[in-house]
């Protein structure tokens, strides 16, 4: 189980697995290993939903979070970091309330989400996950066990949300609670040309860029995303089986010049004391004037509960075909909103090319980086507005590296033309990368943190941060 992840792509066996019963058990073994003369590595492993074995430790421990299975707390969401997001969201429901900002996909660990940033659909709005956290429990590098908030040990709070578990392992997060919806009206709009389907996607963004927080909750749109289809797929996938037969066929019988279309996919939550006419309503205002293509709207009405646990049918289906657990040489990536055009008119190429079979959604939407908190580990564009491109690819076992190849043509392209991307669930070898990704002010706090929270390099070595081939060099010739 340790030994590989959700991509399928890298193999690593440790020298052990901790279980741990207690927080105890990780303070104990943080300290072990930073009190003695050869330090270990230790990685902690929530969902293992990671694809490039950043959750890995050659020869060192991997601590299994789930196995704390620590009750949440009533109330407010004081949640374990080994808990899934969907465990969370169903003890919240059960007293009326729920987090506000979600992934996709609902089996991961909250430690695992905070240590990268966590988006979906809610960012635009509610920001990422880790601007959603009042207060966390951390043992650091050294086995100390610390609170933080933004008020208290703030560095480590700032550190450890975004930081790529290099600064601690979280074992428990304060989570913002709201009111919970009890349905949702979910929709999707059918585009033919990429520049109308971006405009009409920042459009409605737009409405809630300019404030922290809109003056009732229940108002407006509570989701916003996009997907592209290309060379006639299925416009259902793992992902959501969203549309009927009948829409699947009116879908893949339209006649597009280029052969790719997009989706447009918008949420709009309603509670008990809403009534169901007025929703439809305000959901209609708030879409008029797009210019999506007429007739292709479709809408469900579905509960609160199906809508964001919407990825789990498409899992257990592939899980029963043997399909799940396959190579997933997925790519994200965070574009600038005024380079977005630049880029997106290159990918349909480059994926088409070869023919490469291609299995997996590819989601792209805007976000609103006001959303987002600067002293967090988290990297973004500098834009107000930049795009999310995720290319969420399954393979087989023989062919994962030519979908690779693809992934790298792309970020060879946005490198020799000057797009200014910012890598999502990072990857990189050397250190020159990682400075470049960070960007040098970052990059500097990063290694700060690092020296002050985990001085002897023990946590999360997967990710190839601190212990690149170049860095390895560097280190040799100071001793």
């Amino acid at each position: 189980m340790a030994s590989t992840d959700f991509g399928n792509l890298v193999h690593t066996n440790p020298a052990a697995v901790l279980h741990p019963s207690s927080i105890g058990d990780i303070v104990s073994l943080l300290k072990f290993s930073n009190n003695h003369s050869s330090p270990f590595k230790i990685a902690p492993r929530g969902r293992g939903h990671s694809c490039r074995g950043q959750a890995m430790v050659a020869n060192g421990v991997v601590i299994d979070m789930p196995s704390l299975n620590n009750p949440i707390t009533r109330f407010y969401a004081d949640v374990g970091g080994e808990q899934f997001w969907v465990d969370v969201l169903h003890a919240t429901l059960d007293h009326g309330v729920a987090p506000v900002s979600w992934t996709d996909y609902l089996y991961l660990s909250v430690g695992g989400t905070l240590s990268n940033a966590g988006i979906s659909g809610q960012a635009f709005r509610y920001g990422p996950q880790i601007t959603n956290v009042h207060e966390l429990d951390v043992v650091t590098g050294k086995g100390e066990l610390i609170t933080s908030s933004k008020k208290k040990n703030s560095e480590l709070f700032h550190a450890v949300l975004g930081g790529l578990g290099q600064f601690g392992i979280i074992t428990r997060a304060r989570i913002r609670l709201e009111a919970a919806p009890k349905r949702v009206k979910w929709v999707r709009m059918l585009y033919d040309d990429f520049s109308t389907f971006t405009r009409d996607q920042e459009h409605l963004i737009s409405l809630y860029g300019n404030y922290q927080e809109l003056i009732n909750i229940n108002h407006g749109l509570n989701y916003v995303e996009g997907s592209i289809i290309l060379q006639q797929a299925n416009p259902n996938n793992w992902r959501s089986s969203f549309f009927s037969s009948n829409d699947q066929l009116r879908i893949t019988s339209l006649n597009v010049p280029n052969g790719v279309l997009y989706f447009l996919e918008v949420a709009k939550f309603y509670y008990d004391h809403d009534d169901d006419t007025n929703t439809d309503k305000e959901l209609k205002k708030q879409l008029e004037g797009l210019n999506y293509i007429p007739e292709f709207i479709f809408t469900r009405d579905v509960s609160f509960v199906e809508f964001l646990n919407r990825v789990r049918k498409g899992e257990l289906e592939l899980h029963s075909k043997g399909l799940w657990e396959v190579p997933h040489p997925w790519l994200n990536i965070f574009i600038p909103k005024s380079q977005i055009e630049d880029l997106y008119h290159v990918i349909p190429n480059i994926i088409a090319k070869d023919n490469t079979d291609l299995a997996g959604p590819i989601l792209l939407y805007p976000l609103n980086r006001n959303k987002w908190d600067d002293k967090m580990s988290a990297v973004t564009p500098e834009e107000d507005v930049f795009y999310t491109l995720g290319l969420l690819h399954s393979s087989g076992y023989d062919d994962w590296e030519a979908l690779e190849r693809k992934n790298e043509e792309i970020l060879k392209y946005c490198e020799e033309h000057g797009i200014k991307i910012k890598q999502y669930l990072p990857h990189y070898t050397a250190k020159k990368e990682w400075e470049n990704h960070f960007g040098h002010k970052k990059w500097r706090i990063f290694q700060q943190r690092k020296n002050s929270f985990d001085p002897k390099m023990i946590l999360s070595p997967g990710q190839k941060i601190f212990n690149s081939v170049d860095q390895g060099e560097d280190r040799s010739r100071s001793m």
